[in-house]
C-alpha cells in the first residue's frame, strides 16, 4: 500500500515540513557527489554505528586505539536523521513526511513542530541503538523522526481519509483508508518485524530500522500532547480540519 494524500487540507503553510524535505534532498544530492569510499566514510562519521555507545574505543589496523568523546557520539544521532541509503529509502520517507507532516505542523504551529519532529528522532535513534547494541552497521534515515510525526497523526486525525495506492495483480486500485487504520496497520506490521528481527540480530547485517520506527511512532504519540496548540481542542479536530 502506497499513501498519496490525505483529505486534510493545511490551514498555514507547512515552511518547517517543507525545509526538512529540502535539507534531505540536498544532503541526499550531496551523498551522490561522493565516490564509494568517500561515502563509506562519510556514513561512517555521520551516521549511528550502536556499538560505539557501548564501546569506549577500538583500534585500527595500525594497533593505534581511538576513543569516542561525546561530541563524536552526539552529533551523528542528528545528522544521521538526514541522510539516505538509495532513491527509494529518500523517496519513500520524503512521501510520507509530505502527506502527514503538514497537518501535524499546522495543529503544532512551526517552532514547536520542529522541536517536536527532532525529539521524535533522536528517541527513535536511541530505541535502535538500545536493540542492537552490538551493531557495527551505520544506521541512518528520516523514518525514525517521520515514524513520531505518523504517531502525532494517528492520534490528531484519526478519521482523516488517505488515498492510498493498492496493487491486486495486474491491476492498481486508489482506495480512502481511514487513517487510524492505515497507520494502526503500519504500526503493527513495525512491531512485528521488530519483534522477529531480535532473534535474529547480527553486528554485521543491516535492514530495516524496525525498533527505530517503533520508538518513533511511540514517543510521536506521547509528545503530541504537550506540543499540540490547545486552543483547537481535541473534541473539534476531526471536523475543524476538513
Amino acid at each position: 500500500m502506497i499513501p498519496l494524500r490525505d483529505d486534510i487540507p493545511s490551514r498555514t503553510y507547512p515552511v518547517v515540513n517543507v525545509s526538512l524535505i529540502v535539507i534531505n534532498a540536498l544532503a541526499f544530492f550531496y551523498e551522490l557527489t561522493l565516490g564509494p569510499r568517500q561515502l563509506e566514510l562519510f556514513f561512517r562519521e555521520y551516521a549511528v554505528i550502536p556499538v560505539r555507545y557501548f564501546a569506549g574505543g577500538y583500534v585500527d589496523i595500525f594497533g593505534v586505539v581511538h576513543s569516542y568523546g561525546i561530541t563524536d557520539l552526539v552529533i551523528p544521532i542528528f545528522t544521521a536523521m538526514f541522510l539516505h541509503g538509495g532513491w527509494t529509502h529518500i523517496g519513500g520517507n520524503m512521501l510520507y513526511l509530505w502527506i502527514f507532516g503538514d497537518n501535524v505542523e499546522d495543529r503544532m504551529g512551526h517552532g514547536r513542530y520542529l522541536v517536536f519532529y527532532l525529539l521524535c528522532g533522536v528517541a527513535a535513534t536511541v530505541a535502535h541503538i538500545i536493540t542492537n547494541p552490538h551493531s557495527t552497521v551505520p544506521s541512518l534515515g528520516a523514518s525514525g523522526a517521520i515514524a513520531g510525526v505518523l504517531g502525532a497523526y494517528f492520534l490528531l486525525y484519526p478519521h482523516a481519509r488517505v488515498i492510498t495506492l493498492i496493487p491486486i495483480f495486474f491491476f492498481i486500485e486508489f482506495v480512502p483508508i481511514p487513517a487510524v487504520i492505515l497507520l494502526g496497520w503500519w504500526f503493527i506490521q513495525q512491531f512485528l518485524y521488530g519483534t522477529m528481527s531480535l532473534a535474529v540480530a547480527s553486528a554485521q547485517t543491516g535492514g530495516v530500522a524496525w525498533w527505530a520506527h517503533i520508538g518513533g511512532f511511540v514517543t510521536g504519540m506521547i509528545l503530541v500532547h504537550v506540543f499540540k496548540r490547545k486552543e483547537y481542542g481535541p473534541a473539534r479536530r476531526d471536523i475543524w480540519w476538513r
